[in-house]
């Protein structure tokens, strides 16, 4: 291994060297034409773009220099605009006029692209919608070309949507009915929509009634389940849509194609989201971009170090964007902005200038689709209430923020934590790795130190995780000698050891105040010129602009943080499966000390000759957000090697693989199988159990593999619920 761990390993020094090119000539030609702000946003992408580079391996002679140059230079342009940088124009940016063209445009861009997929009904409608745009426009100027050009385009629009009418109405023969298929009597459509619902229920039924039959969710893995789902899967994924009182549907791949495109600006119908204590103290009134920003776009460029929160107590999930957008840029993968919709051909998100979007987001079991308007909170200056990006033209980082709070409740967000966020983000396995050694703790085992920095060394500059580290509570002096903030969560950008010397490079997701301690910018003393030029990394330049990253050694980081949240590429498994259940309050005793015959108990059978690796994911549904800000249920998973029979007493054989009940909505437990074939008896457990809780349990796998729920040997009656 060379001094500089991994460095090359995933990432193409190259493709940063040309993004910082790119970068550089735009924030120049911004510099130019005097618009400080565009040009301090650029300069900062192109000076992260080439230390990436250098970091990555660049030998791009004086790539270090001229990054500090860029640097320098973007801050030089802030400090002279600094009372105008979190600040909007008051003023109006485009008339009413302006916007209705943008959205006329947009209507015509998704009518082409319906009417070229052959879904005929579809670009009819919005011609016409874009035809009464163009006539109210036309009525709304003196301008004589305006009017001769909207005139020419709603004649084209209306032409065409007057023959894709006339093709839909023309005369069509019948065809006899089919014969009616036999019903499964076992496994049903799934979510069942309107079939399951309760009487009151059933008014929300009908805007989902033309929904496909949703089949089990892909998730680019092999599933060894069947596709459908069983009656009372069903009602779980039903039951626990409702979230905070809002239904959040599954994600179905036809919701690619939801209807985007408006002549009216679209709102929210369940209204505007809950403000913080701290909004409500500085709010002003909610607003879309299109009043605020020059030139609305939803991405100008990809970024960890762009992203700075505000006011909202969020700071895993800024944490969590961070380094997801780290990853996209590092490995030229969609992560994070392929959850946002539109989209264009490309698969990438775009500006709706109709102001509606969709946030896909993994929750309670299977992706669900978030619909979200695009007001945004202001204060009474004009500042952005919300996390945003410091190029205030781009809104991705604000729409993500605000479609997740929408599903926790509101900008009122009690605080989460990385391991949550991400895995709602991405989809990624959260594993959850306390720092803190066995001191009075419920921990199984004292921390690995040497281990767990050479697992993360390895696998993250293989691009196999993202990882966060939170602080617990420290003492006000301390915090503020060491440069912390007490229990806030850090985004680990990088992972090296230089001369036997462990490091990590943080942001804070507040986009500055920095570590204090060894490794700081202001400890010249660790930074000799070795370890400097191992890094690419002049301290002096870093003590010019404060944006929050910072190094920091492991000894240093072990003590003033308490957890190491890491969530693992479900793509590292080739296989996997889940379920859908409830564990209902009635059956057993409260506390399964002496009997777990009543709990939840599967057969996991692996099919392999060799040897495999196997992770089991427990989630427990949460629908209310005090249930998530006071987690009072402790659930894990024990396994049983008892081939796959159902387990009656907990140390009667003992576990295989036991587990501490925690309080998080997720529990991973991880077999490494040696001896190939192999039959366990999965078994959930809680510490107390007071109320029903609806639960997933998906296992990952790298053989195939077999997962059924074991029934009850005694129970001859046929419960239903």
């Amino acid at each position: 291994m060379t001094d500089l761990g991994y460095s090359n390993q995933g990432v193409d020094p190259t493709v940063l060297e040309r993004d910082g090119a790119t970068f550089a000539h735009q924030a120049v030609q911004y510099d130019k034409d005097g618009q400080c702000n565009m040009a301090v946003f650029y300069y900062s992408e192109a000076a992260q773009a080439l230390l990436s580079a250098a970091l990555a391996g660049s030998q791009m002679p004086g790539i270090i220099e001229k990054a500090n140059e860029y640097l320098l230079r973007a801050e030089e342009l802030n400090k002279s605009v600094s009372s105008k940088l979190q600040s909007t124009n008051l003023e109006p940016h485009k008339t009413e006029q302006q916007k209705d063209l943008e959205r006329a445009k947009f209507l015509i861009s998704n009518a082409l692209e319906a009417d070229e997929g052959g879904n005929a009904q579809e670009a009819i409608e919005l011609y016409s919608e874009a035809v009464e745009l163009w006539i109210k426009i036309k009525q709304s100027t003196s301008d004589k070309s305006l009017q001769d050009k909207v005139n020419k385009l709603a004649s084209q629009a209306l032409d065409r949507a007057e023959k894709l009418k006339s093709a839909v109405d023309g005369p069509k023969l019948p065809s006899p009915p089919s014969s009616p298929k036999k019903r499964d009597s076992k496994r049903m459509p799934p979510l069942g929509y309107g079939a399951f619902l309760d009487d009151e229920e059933q008014k929300g039924a009908a805007n989902r009634a033309s929904r496909p039959q949703q089949q089990r969710v892909s998730t680019g893995l092999i599933s060894v389940g069947p596709d459908g789902y069983t009656k009372e899967e069903i009602d779980v994924l039903r039951r626990t849509s409702i979230i905070n009182g809002r239904e959040y549907v599954p994600f179905l791949e036809v919701d690619r194609k939801e209807k985007f495109a408006f002549p009216v600006p679209f709102s929210d119908k369940d209204g505007k989201l809950a403000l913080s204590p701290k909004q409500k103290e500085r709010f002003g009134k909610w607003d879309r971009p299109e009043s605020f920003c020059d030139n609305p776009q939803m991405i100008y460029a990809i970024s960890s170090f762009s992203i700075r929160q505000t006011v909202v107590s969020d700071c895993s999930f800024v944490a969590s964007l961070a380094i997801s957008a780290q990853y996209e840029r590092r490995f030229n993968k969609k992560l994070i902005t392929r959850i946002i919709y539109p989209q264009n051909k490309h698969g990438e998100p775009v500006y709706n200038p109709c102001g509606k979007y969709l946030v896909k987001l993994n929750l309670n079991g299977v992706p669900r689709k978030v619909i979200i308007d695009d007001y945004l909170p202001l204060s009474q200056g004009g500042e952005l209430l919300c996390s945003f990006s410091n190029n205030k033209s781009e809104l991705w980082v604000s729409l993500l923020e605000k479609a997740y709070m929408k599903v926790m409740g509101g900008y009122d967000f009690p605080g989460s934590n990385s391991n949550i966020d991400l895995h709602a983000l991405t989809g990624w396995i959260p594993e959850r790795v306390s720092i803190i050694e066995n001191q009075g703790t419920n921990e199984p085992e004292t921390f690995a130190k040497d281990k767990e920095f050479k697992r993360i060394l390895d696998r993250f500059h293989q691009g196999h995780c993202l990882v966060t580290i939170a602080t617990g509570n420290l003492a006000e002096v301390e915090a503020d000698r060491a440069g912390l903030v007490p229990t806030h969560a850090y985004a680990m950008l990088d992972i090296r050891e230089v001369k036997g010397k462990k490091l990590f490079m943080l942001k804070n997701p507040w986009n500055h105040l920095r570590w204090k301690g060894r490794f700081s910018e202001k400890d010249m003393e660790s930074w000799t010129p070795e370890m400097q030029k191992a890094l690419n990394y002049d301290p002096k330049s870093a003590q010019m602009v404060d944006n929050g990253v910072f190094w920091i050694d492991y000894d240093s980081l072990i003590h003033f943080f308490d957890v190491i949240y890491i969530n693992w590429n479900p793509e590292l498994f080739k296989y996997t499966s889940c379920i859908h259940h409830s564990w209902h309050a009635k059956e057993g005793p409260k506390k399964d000390r002496y009997n777990i015959s009543d709990n939840p108990q599967y057969r996991l059978e692996l099919k392999s000759s060799q040897p495999s690796a196997v992770w089991i994911l427990l989630t427990r549904h949460i629908t209310d957000k005090d249930d998530f800000a006071d987690n009072r249920e402790f659930i894990a998973v024990l396994v049983y090697d008892t081939g796959g029979k159902k387990v009656f007493y907990p140390y009667d054989p003992a576990p295989y693989k036991d587990g501490v009940r925690i309080n998080s909505p997720h529990y991973l437990c991880k077999l490494v199988e040696n001896k190939g074939n192999a039959t366990y008896t999965l078994v959930m457990s809680q510490y107390e159990k007071n109320n029903t809780i609806h639960y997933t349990l998906r296992v990952y796998a790298t053989c195939e593999f077999s997962l059924t729920k074991i029934a009850d040997p005694y129970n001859t009656k046929n419960e239903k619920r």
